[in-house]
């Protein structure tokens, strides 16, 4: 077993610095430069921390006084080595381009080039026109990223993936400015917003016109075999009806949308308003009697939500942030008074609005409102600071849940929220404290993006890459998950500890698929650590 373990990519020269030693071990450490094989710091480990959700005595080594760029190592007498690791202002800039250049890769109904994609190009999949559910009528819907391992596109799904993506642009505009080495990367545009509106435009394509509804999603009846390429899989498309989560959250994200694009295409700029308006309107006559379902010949991914509040609260506060118009914030205090609602994930997209109306500038906004937010967000992340200074890893969740390595990325997100509001270091290390666990210091011992640190998943659900036989560079796997979510994971890690009911198998769905939810979500936490 691992005994130094480290977030195998590295640590920004000004954070805080730590790893965890785990079973027996001695009572101090040192910091070795890899370059000059000098150690550089020598320290005391913390008294032992009980770690009941992987099953094992944790000691912390602090070495935040180690700030010289470079190339390190963590030693202690009788251990090996941990995994190599790199301090410096820069240290995420390669892992960040790797996250978004996946989008890319996932980028359905058009052709793949080689020149781009090296070997997971492909010709144009998915580009004969869907069945509308229920009819003969169908329609072009080519376009968008392919959501997960599978091939489906799912608008509830694809917008929290659109939102976490160009808040992470508007928090660190340099870092998100880089060349992505996409067909549009020529253009004046910067190519994460080229490569988001793909994806915008191919939901533009999911809005009825006549109605302003959205469709769900549209996929085949099931899932396809593994392995296989996007190009391969050519069973009937087929749009299932709308939902009023897909048309609140196209409704948010249009309208966020138009203000990113204003300054580069105001004519897209105000078609996106356009729709957002539609969806928004259709909204209000639309209701959710136990979220939406699959139809009965329909089994792929269902994205139900049995609350739609908070995507209604989130299209009015992204709406009224736009366009200042009084309607959008009357219904943002109506929603507000049924309580407020924290989460950057699919189902709860509560802090999406949240942090809209705390950003809102340009118009009036309820200031009792705005200190209730803000002693709710703050209150939010004190109590997954609670969490995370119990876990010697700095976890922050109470359990290990179906993709908990996105709700780590989310919390970082959470925690940085209460440090733009209190300004206390506190919530920024614990934001920093989550990128360190996905990036390798957990339990497993493994940096959860692939392609990065020196371990990293090798065989993800993913059928790009079973069928490639190589894992595509820069997804974030789900994580570990205690509730055995998949028949791998039953057989293999029946007697695992929470913390270690992962495994890197392209069978275990609950634990080692990916999702642009996923990457974006890891995306918006490195954009403010």
């Amino acid at each position: 077993m691992i005994q130094i373990i480290a977030d195998q990519i590295g640590y920004k020269t000004g954070s805080r610095k730590s790893a965890v030693l785990r079973g027996n071990v001695p009572k101090t450490f040192e910091v070795k430069n890899l370059q000059s094989g000098k150690v550089v710091y020598t320290g005391s480990l913390s008294e032992p921390v009980k770690n009941e959700h992987a099953g094992e005595t944790d000691y912390i080594a602090d070495f935040t006084d180690v700030t010289e760029p470079g190339e390190y190592c963590i030693q202690a007498e009788g251990c090996k080595p941990s995994m190599p690791f790199a301090i410096g202002d820069h240290v995420y800039d390669q892992v960040t381009h790797d996250l978004l250049r996946f989008f890319y890769l996932q980028r359905c109904g058009v052709e793949v080039q080689e020149k781009y994609a090296g070997v997971f190009a492909h010709p144009s999949c998915h580009d004969t026109p869907a069945r509308i559910h229920g009819t003969n009528q169908t329609l072009d819907v080519r376009g968008g990223w392919h959501d997960a391992g599978d091939y489906g596109r799912y608008i509830v799904a694809a917008a929290v993936a659109v939102a976490d993506l160009l808040l992470a642009y508007e928090n660190d505009p340099a870092q998100f400015e880089q060349d992505l080495n996409i067909p549009e990367s020529t253009l004046a545009v910067p190519d994460l917003l080229s490569e988001v509106r793909f994806e915008l435009e191919w939901m533009l394509k999911m809005q009825i016109p006549e109605s302003g509804e959205v469709y769900h999603k549209v996929t085949c009846a099931g899932f396809p075999d593994l392995p296989v390429m996007p190009e391969d899989e050519r069973e009937e498309l087929i749009i299932c009806p709308p939902s009023i989560t897909a048309t609140a959250d196209f409704a948010a994200v249009m309208a966020m949308a138009t203000r990113f694009y204003m300054d580069y295409d105001e004519v897209f700029a105000k078609r996106c308003l356009r729709a957002a308006i539609k969806a928004y309107d259709a909204m209000q006559g639309m209701f959710l009697p136990g979220g939406f379902k699959n139809p009965k010949d329909i089994v792929t991914g269902e994205y139900c939500d049995s609350s739609d509040v908070d995507e209604r609260y989130w299209a009015a506060a992204e709406l009224y942030k736009t366009t200042g118009e009084e309607r959008y914030h009357e219904d943002v205090r109506r929603q507000l008074k049924k309580g407020i609602i924290h989460g950057y994930g699919w189902t709860d997209v509560g802090s999406f609005g949240n942090a809209a109306y705390l950003s809102t500038r340009q118009y009036p906004v309820d200031e009792d409102l705005i200190k209730q937010l803000e002693q709710s967000v703050v209150d939010y992340a004190n109590m997954l600071l609670g969490y995370a200074r119990k876990d010697a890893y700095g976890f922050s969740l109470p359990e290990y849940e179906w993709g908990s390595n996105m709700y780590v990325a989310n919390n970082a997100y959470h925690l940085y929220d209460a440090y733009r509001i209190t300004g206390k270091s506190e919530y920024l290390e614990a934001a920093r404290e989550q990128v360190h666990y996905l990036l390798g210091r957990n339990a497993n011992a493994v940096c959860f993006v692939t392609g990065s640190g020196t371990v990293s998943p090798e065989n993800p659900h993913h059928r790009p890459s079973a069928a490639k036989r190589q894992a595509m560079c820069g997804m974030l796997v789900g994580g570990p998950d205690e509730g055995f979510h998949d028949a791998c994971t039953q057989e293999k890690l029946r007697d695992a500890a929470p913390a270690r009911v992962y495994i890197d198998d392209l069978d275990s769905y609950s634990t080692n698929e990916v999702t642009i939810y996923w990457n974006s979500a890891i995306l918006m936490a490195l954009s403010v650590v």
